[in-house]
């Protein structure tokens, strides 16, 4: 009985309660808020609010574009990781000092930078414009912005794991004659992938939320453009905070399934893999 009393760690009770506050107060709480707010509609009232044409086209349009940013992400961002990790070459430091600079952006400022980027008259936009691809005001240009902001989270993710890789088990495959590909496909890429799909939800989490970096190249054209976080924030204008906390309700359901499902598979991929997420 000693023994087991000494594994427990010293003011454990102590830590847990904290944390169980900290978690009310900044969490649990005001989510507990928006959920009880929202429920003064009634059930119609919350179903007529969230199941409108144009609060649906928001939703299709912010996870759509969300999911998809995501994807983008993974794959370039595990590119890009590949190529800090395993390549030398002149000005290395700045591009993986780049990499974090959607971090220290503002989100406005990257909203206005994009729009005067790809806007009719911008650097590139012009050029765009020209091959007959708009992108300002658009669902292409929020899709952009969404992979601008969370291309850091699967490079950060993924490059840490590729640095602890170790390149003794390519060797042994190569040696054994599989192929760069099949090295890749049937070696490496098991080990990454549960990092691969933490970055992926870390940009999707953060995709689905964002305002700042949208707003401005979206246009906000109603049931073609207008972001679900956009409704929330026209509601709150209107002092319709019912209707607002009905739209965040139902957006955070979404997203915690999503959040869930893919969290699931992240767990099992680890599990095969035989490594932890």
């Amino acid at each position: 009985m000693f023994a087991a009393s000494r594994r427990v760690f010293p003011g454990f009770n102590l830590s847990v309660g904290y944390t169980l506050v900290y978690l009310s107060l900044i969490v649990l709480i005001p989510l507990a808020a928006v959920i009880i707010k929202s429920g003064n509609l009634g059930l119609a009232g919350f179903w007529e609010v969230v199941s409108a044409p144009n609060v649906v086209a928001s939703y299709k349009l912010s996870f759509g574009a969300a999911l998809l940013a995501g994807l983008i992400n993974a794959l370039f961002g595990l590119t890009l990781a590949w190529v800090l990790v395993r390549y030398t070459f002149p000005g290395k430091r700045l591009v993986d000092a780049l990499v974090d600079l959607p971090f220290a952006l503002p989100t406005a400022v990257t909203g206005i930078a994009l729009t005067a980027l790809y806007s009719q008259n911008g650097w590139v936009g012009q050029y765009l414009e020209s091959l007959g691809i708009k992108v300002a005001f658009t669902p292409l240009g929020i899709l952009i912005a969404l992979v601008f902001i969370g291309l850091p989270f699967v490079v950060r993710t993924v490059q840490p794991v590729l640095e602890d890789l170790e390149t003794e088990l390519e060797e042994a495959a190569a040696s054994l004659g599989a192929s760069r590909w099949q090295t890749f496909r049937h070696v490496v890429l098991p080990i990454l992938f549960p990092a691969i799909l933490t970055g992926f939800a870390l940009a999707f989490a953060r995709a689905v939320g964002e305002y700042g970096s949208v707003i401005f190249i979206a246009g906000n054209i109603p049931m073609v453009s207008e972001i679900t976080p956009l409704l929330i924030i026209t509601k709150l204008e209107q002092y319709d905070y019912e209707g607002a906390t009905a739209i965040a309700v139902s957006m955070l359901v979404i997203s915690l399934l999503l959040l869930l499902a893919i969290n699931g598979l992240q767990a099992w991929t680890a599990k095969r893999t035989g490594r932890r997420a």
